[in-house]
């Protein structure tokens, strides 16, 4: 059976079970919160706010995954809806919107939809930082 989808990586082999998913969504970023920081801020105050912001988004990512790891959903919503707040304050509209749908799968209590979630905000923190920092650069 042949299954045609662009998402998929060619399997390694006829015998494996096991398909790779590629997530080619690119990272929606929306620069001019960060073109009004910088104008307002100054280039070393607006970097330190930026990082402050980015410090904050990883504290609260991993309190997500302690929370995930010791079954603690109850906890899961505050930093939860943080990341959205502060994500979105600096333009990070891909980490904001998955924020808010963890903030979902916490209150329809779908714990698989949670785990694609919460990878998916992973992922989009990883590159927006490197986004945020390569931008920062022009």
């Amino acid at each position: 059976m042949d299954n045609i989808t662009p998402f998929l990586a060619p399997v390694p082999d006829a015998e494996t079970d096991v398909i790779v998913l590629r997530c080619a969504d690119p990272l929606h970023f929306d620069p001019t919160a960060l073109n009004a920081l910088f104008a307002k801020k100054g280039v070393v105050e607006a970097e330190e706010v930026v990082c402050r912001v980015l410090e904050d988004i990883a504290m609260r990512l991993d309190m997500l995954q302690q929370g995930r790891s010791q079954s603690q959903f109850d906890r899961m919503f505050k930093p939860a809806r943080r990341i959205g707040l502060v994500a979105g304050q600096i333009g990070l509209t891909e980490v904001a919107a998955a924020a808010g749908h963890v903030v979902t799968c916490l209150e329809q209590m779908d714990g698989i939809a949670l785990e694609a979630t919460l990878a998916r905000l992973e992922r989009g923190f990883d590159v927006a930082v490197s986004e945020i920092w390569n931008y920062r650069e022009l």
